[in-house]
């Protein structure tokens, strides 16, 4: 076979550039409003072909990886990765890990190469860097172990406390992720410290873990400080707060974004059919329209591409980076792929069937918060649906991990029955 791979090297090279394109498309669709657990699924088997044909060229396909490594960028190091670790030869596992020192663009590959794997083929691997001396190591074996949902051990003790802010800020997300409660007093004090995404982090697994007022007051100071984790922030303040304040928070954000894209995040998350009339009222309103239809969607399942209850696309509207290299903003647009909600429809939908929601109940796709139906969201949802259904069952149940909608979609499918 290995011959095979040397007369037409052009196939070789293609399957290294689709599995590292599809890897960087994936980091993307495991978040993105419009994938399902089958969407991924499907994206992961094609992913997965393309290292099949890796596997196949032996000597050469890993020669090949290795040049694309030059480039530093994440897909490349995922690829690499996988035919590294899974393969057990110690000088290609240094050969990945001394190249990612140099290019931290790619520790989420190979971190997430290592969660790729099974994990009695990843344990021993992880088990080995995370007493590594280098703390890009123990990074990339802690990010492993969270995919895996694998118990790291002493070591997530040691890291919520690290010098290094990157490594003590995974850690920080991984204990809310693997329900380690008794690291709690840590949290509590790493939530008043400097760096942002330490107190993020550790304001957010705490409140996985616990109903703790400090983390109520520091999530809603950090949803309110503008910074690239707000709206993670109002969302994670209204699942825990009490939903009168709650309401009264969002209700008093100004009318226009960034600051209205807060409170509909709060009120999404929230799930109420009081924010309803509200969420209509800002369809009209271009920047805030498909954000709007979104949180509709999230409470009430009402799909509006399937229901007729979207307009076409406004022309000419500027959705992410533009071709000018004078434009500054190269930042994508968060809103891509969602609908425009036709406010006219949606509001006589709403009419005729506000009815069947109860006031006062919290709803995720139009079914009341309870783990029944949480749990058919995790099977049926989209990606962000089954994200928001994945912490509230964590909260409902703390000390139970976080159920990982971004591990590989077979993974997911048998640990769900489904």
């Amino acid at each position: 076979m290995n011959r095979l791979a040397d007369i037409i090297p052009p196939i070789v090279t293609r399957h290294a550039e689709e599995a590292s394109f599809l890897w960087s498309l994936r980091s993307s669709a495991i978040v993105a409003s419009h994938y399902s657990l089958r969407d991924v699924n499907a994206l992961d088997a094609r992913i997965e072909a393309h290292l099949d044909g890796l596997r196949i060229a032996g000597d050469e396909g890993w020669k090949l990886v290795v040049e694309e490594l030059g480039w530093k960028e994440a897909g490349e190091f995922f690829v690499a990765s996988v035919l590294a670790f899974e393969g057990g030869k110690a000088d290609r596992i240094e050969k990945v890990l001394g190249a990612v020192a140099g290019a931290p663009e790619g520790i989420p590959g190979v971190a997430s190469a290592l969660g790729w794997l099974p994990i009695e083929q990843a344990r021993p691997h992880i088990t080995r860097l995370l007493n590594d001396a280098d703390p890009v190591r123990r990074l990339i074996a802690l990010s492993a172990s969270a995919i895996h949902r694998h118990q790291p051990g002493p070591a997530l003790g040691k890291a919520v406390i690290d010098p290094d802010l990157r490594l003590r800020a995974r850690g920080l997300k991984a204990a809310g992720e693997l329900g380690r409660t008794e690291l709690i007093p840590a949290l509590r004090q790493n939530v008043k410290g400097e760096d942002l995404a330490c107190r993020f982090w550790s304001a957010w697994s705490l409140l996985l873990l616990s109903n703790d007022p400090m983390g109520i007051s520091a999530m809603r100071t950090l949803a309110e400080t503008p910074s690239r984790f707000s709206e993670r922030a109002a969302a994670m303040y209204a699942r825990r707060a009490e939903p009168t304040a709650v309401k009264e928070w969002y209700r008093k954000q100004p009318t226009k974004p960034p600051k209205v894209r807060l409170a509909i995040a709060s009120a999404a998350a929230l799930g109420e059919i009081d924010a309803i009339p509200w969420l209509i009222g800002l369809m009209p309103q271009l920047p805030l329209s498909r954000m709007a239809g979104e949180a509709f969607t999230t409470i009430t399942g009402a799909d509006l591409a399937l229901l007729d209850l979207e307009n076409k696309p406004p022309k000419d509207f500027p959705s992410g980076p533009t071709d000018n290299p004078a434009d500054e903003d190269v930042s994508m647009d968060p809103d891509d792929n969602l609908p425009f909600p036709n406010p006219q429809k949606v509001a006589g939908w709403w009419s005729k069937n506000q009815s069947r929601f109860a006031p006062g109940t919290r709803c995720l796709l139009g079914q009341p918060m309870d783990i029944a139906n949480l749990g058919e969201v995790l099977r049926i949802g989209k990606q962000r649906q089954r994200a928001a259904a994945a912490i509230e069952l964590s909260v409902r149940q703390p000390g139970t991990p976080l159920f990982e909608t971004r591990m590989p979609g077979f993974r997911q499918r048998q640990l769900l029955g489904c």
